[in-house]
């Protein structure tokens, strides 16, 4: 077991440095200002397209700017905005009582530590590090999405399906201080060469470091 792990770590640290080479520093597709932004666009981002998130909340922002006003918003205002974002209802109701905890319990501030962050309405591990890596710098572990999970699988540093194990297993093999890169890395790489449906298996870095190109 031993061997297999330093052996995973020493493909991980090779993919690490492939990916740092080629893409630098690379910032949170979300857009946003702020945390409370920030915490919400990776909310409404559940099941739904970053680009899509992006189109959506400049208006949610517009007409609620912070927690006390959301935490006041009428329901169906905030279903009418949100609802290009998919399972709008389940989302609209997740950010109200977010906001009312965050007024009611944190002075109307996104905490900066992953107990405080999960208690939060809507907010699992992945939203938590996402705001805990890119807002506060202070990274808990790999955000663990649909591009982390299908491509870590394919480049077999996990055999693990369920997102939290995927994590812990990532956890493992990436340096902390490249914990929350790693996950827009490996985004960036599945946009652009790893994509799902049509994976560019002939023009990818890692051609001779993944397990699965020749499934293709």
């Amino acid at each position: 077991m031993a061997v297999l792990e330093s052996v995973l770590k020493t493909k991980t640290l090779k993919i690490v440095k492939k990916f740092k080479s080629y893409y630098g520093e690379v910032e949170c597709y979300l857009r946003h200002k702020n945390a409370f932004e920030l915490i919400c666009a990776v909310a409404l981002s559940a099941q739904c397209t970053d680009d899509r998130v992006n189109m959506t909340t400049p208006a949610l922002f517009k007409k609620f700017p912070d927690p006390f006003s959301m935490a006041k918003a009428k329901i169906e205002d905030l279903e009418k905005i949100v609802r290009p974002c998919g399972f709008y209802k389940n989302k609209s109701r997740n950010l109200k009582n977010m906001a009312i905890m965050l007024v009611n319990e944190y002075n109307s501030e996104v905490p900066s530590k992953m107990q405080d962050l999960v208690r939060l309405a809507g907010v699992g591990r992945k939203t938590a590090n996402v705001v805990l890596g890119t807002w506060f710098k202070k990274s808990d572990g790999v955000v663990v999405d649909t591009h982390v999970k299908r491509i870590t699988g394919l480049l077999g540093l996990t055999k693990n399906k369920d997102p939290e194990k995927i994590e812990q297993d990532l956890n493992m093999l990436v340096p902390k201080k490249h914990w929350d890169q790693f996950s827009l890395w490996l985004i960036a790489h599945g946009r652009e060469t790893c994509i799902a449906r049509r994976p560019q298996c002939d023009k990818c870095m890692f051609n001779k470091l993944c397990d699965s190109v020749s499934s293709f």
